[in-house]
């Protein structure tokens, strides 16, 4: 007979984290196993105030602090990511959209090891809470 083997999920909510502005039962991550997956962080306070308006180095950092703390509430950090995907917004002419894209990507240097994970960008026409910037998810394994 074959032996089942139980994988342990833990929902992810970090103590003072910001939460949706409206209840639902949505999770800032869940740890499955040996792996995390971090839910879209967005640059906001817990009362869900955009910090860093109109300033995407300022949101980028807030970002990764939320996804750090995501993955800390899970027993990882940053070096465990291996795969981000990264939404953003931004209107502007080519030169002035390279010049915000290697704001962002300065910011998110500081954040990732080398060598890094894998990612994704996918420029958007906007998010549901006005003035936001960037929306970062990602995937971290952890040895078990």
């Amino acid at each position: 007979m074959e032996e089942t083997k139980i994988i342990e999920k833990k929902r992810l909510m970090p103590k003072d984290h910001w939460d949706w502005s409206m209840p639902v039962p949505f999770s800032q991550g869940w740890k499955v196993g040996n792996l995390i997956f971090v839910g879209g962080q967005v640059s906001v306070d817990k009362n869900c105030k955009v910090i860093g308006v109109d300033d995407i180095e300022v949101q980028t950092r807030n970002v990764f602090e939320n996804i750090r703390k995501v993955l800390n509430e899970a027993g990882a950090d940053m070096k465990d990511l291996v795969k981000f995907n990264t939404f953003y917004t931004f209107e502007g002419d080519k030169e002035e959209v390279t010049e915000f894209w290697q704001k962002m990507t300065k910011v998110r240097l500081e954040y990732l090891t080398d060598p890094g994970p894998c990612g994704t960008a996918l420029r958007v026409s906007g998010f549901g809470t006005e003035n936001l910037l960037i929306e970062v998810e990602g995937i971290a394994v952890v040895d078990e």
